[in-house]
């Protein structure tokens, strides 16, 4: 690693995570609580029948009391597996420090690249040394990520082989809702095969899609979206002072909107498209592209020929008619892959599966602009399904919209020097915001994670993923434990085969982020009420440095008392 450091890289290097009061405690005071069983979200049965020794596992709290732990030093391994997020080495330094406190001769081993790391033996010790200096740091590059799977048989016996070799205690694998399914699956495999190593894992997605009552929120999403809306909040000012200029903005988010929604609370853009209320409401891309246009007019009516509209990454698979496009589509292309690969001519590439496509998606796939019919047809990944963050969602609103206000125009419906005036911006939010310095909350959240894994880890707990509750209070007073995998699963469709994952959270459209939203945008599409949060900050008062999301403030808000 680079030697050379900025001073506030300095700074963060000292600081020191504020940790849940139950964590300070020694591990001879902590005592693990079992609560009820748990259950899958759906499909017991089948959930069951996949992992027949983790299925029902009791939730976990951590309490104060005196415990019948032995503390023994304990070899343990990790991972980062996917794409990055803020917090990352925190995790591994606190799981680092959480094994050093329970025994001092504990030992850490990060497997290198992600999770192929594990089945191909590529890793190193991490010693004090070598993971200081990433203390409070954004990035993965301690010892790197990876997007590979340990799926097949001969991945997961090379994976337990690995594991057998180092002589783990446990492995700790930090990842979104993929990565953690297969931590089960990992954890169910040892069991099976009499391998003493315990499986834990993390939440870690900046996409904020892993998280329901008992996980409150994956690490990395607060630090993420608090880059984005300072961005954000810089482009208002632009539009507010430039005054001629419409700026669209596409957000990370493919499988969920949680940050367009929680940018949108921050900053309070003109425009706010939230995929789940357009799936909710059946919209059409016409539709959308109509509500748009309706306000870009009113507010040219009003003398205002500029504004800010935030784009879900992954709104176009929100829209019915383009899922149902794109699912007909993957069908084609996978039936027909080998011919279709022989046409050359794009045009003849378009008639062909014109012909395979039902009607009413052949009428969709031809309104669409030329360059977003080749990135569905190009653009796919290793499954043969489109990669949706390469198609320029933003891009295919302004021209739509254009050609919408350019056709009122037209037909004198508006006036024509709209359609003259209606000028535009395009911008991509997305890598800027996954290795940022971790925001206090994060490198407080983070550094918990990896201590209650750590006490997992010495208790022998395997099958669980990591839990700090109670994250709108003070950190002193979160609450840690262990939610089982298995608890937050379903079953569904993946490569044309039924199988066990852990369901990704959407915005939940009557729940009380998306209320509040809904009650204030009309205010905001008209009048320029921009929000500009700033840059993150480091140093001083708690409710500037400490405060999580407004989203999670939000869902955890308790009810106020009647006074009785």
């Amino acid at each position: 690693m680079n030697e050379e450091k900025s001073k506030l890289d300095e700074s963060r290097n000292q600081y020191e995570p504020k940790i849940p009061s139950i964590l300070k405690n020694s591990f001879s005071r902590i005592v693990i609580k079992e609560g009820e069983k748990s259950a899958s979200i759906s499909d017991t049965e089948k959930i069951k029948e996949h992992f027949p020794r983790l299925y029902g596992m009791p939730f976990l709290e951590f309490i104060e009391g005196e415990s019948n732990e032995e503390a023994e030093a304990k070899k343990v391994g990790v991972v980062l597996s996917g794409g990055q997020a803020p917090g990352g080495h925190n995790v591994i330094i606190g799981l680092f420090d959480g094994l050093r406190v329970i025994h001092p001769e504990s030992q850490l081993y990060g497997f290198l690249g992600g999770p192929k790391g594990i089945f191909t033996e590529k890793y190193t010790q991490l010693s004090a040394g070598k993971i200081d200096s990433y203390r409070n740091t954004g990035g993965f590059d301690l010892i790197g990520s990876g997007r590979d799977k340990i799926e097949t048989p001969e991945q997961l016996e090379a994976s337990r082989a690995a594991c057998a070799k180092l002589g783990l205690d446990a492995l700790v694998i930090i990842g979104g809702d993929d990565s953690n399914t297969n931590a089960a699956v990992l954890a169910e495999y040892f069991l099976g095969t009499s391998q003493k190593t315990v499986v834990v894992g993390i939440p870690k997605t900046i996409d904020g899609d892993l998280r329901n009552e008992r996980i409150e929120i994956s690490f990395g999403f607060d630090t993420a979206c608090k880059v984005y809306s300072e961005l954000i909040g810089n482009i208002c000012r632009d539009s507010a002072s430039a005054r001629k200029y419409w700026h669209f903005i596409k957000l990370m988010g493919r499988s969920a909107s949680h940050v367009t929604l929680e940018c949108a609370l921050q900053n309070h853009p003109n425009i706010a498209l939230i995929g789940e209320e357009v799936e909710e409401k059946n919209m059409t891309l016409q539709q959308i592209v109509e509500y748009v246009a309706g306000i870009v007019s009113k507010r040219a009516e009003a003398g205002k020929f500029f504004g800010v509209c935030l784009v879900p990454e992954g709104l176009i698979e929100f829209i019915p008619e383009i899922r149902k496009l794109i699912s007909e589509l993957n069908d084609i292309l996978s039936e027909h892959d080998k011919y279709f690969r022989t046409i050359k001519l794009f045009s003849d590439q378009q008639e062909f599966v014109n012909q395979k496509l039902s009607r009413d998606s052949s009428y969709v796939f031809s309104t669409l602009p030329a360059r977003i019919q080749q990135q569905l047809l190009y653009d796919r990944d290793s499954h043969g399904n489109v990669q949706v963050s390469k198609i320029e969602t933003e891009k295919l609103i302004i021209e739509q919209v254009s050609e919408l206000i350019a056709e009122w125009s037209a037909e004198g419906k508006i006036n024509e020097k709209i359609s003259e005036k209606f000028k535009t911006q395009s911008h991509f939010l997305g890598y800027e915001g996954r290795c940022s310095f971790p925001s206090n909350f994060d490198a407080n959240y983070t550094y918990s994670l990896g201590r209650c894994a750590a006490v997992l880890i010495a208790c022998g707990k395997t099958g669980y993923m990591a839990s700090v509750t109670n994250l709108v209070s003070p950190a002193k007073q979160w609450q840690a434990g262990g939610v089982p995998l298995t608890s937050l699963m379903n079953m569904e469709v993946r490569k044309g085969r039924e199988v066990p994952v852990i369901k990704k959270a959407l915005v939940d459209i009557k729940g009380k982020p998306f209320q509040i939203f809904s009650e204030q945008r009309a205010s905001w599409e008209l009048e320029d009420k921009y929000v500009f949060p700033g840059a993150i900050q480091y140093f001083g008062p708690p409710e500037i440095c400490d405060a999580p999301s407004k989203t999670i403030v939000l869902e955890r808000e308790k009810p106020q008392s009647s006074g009785e």
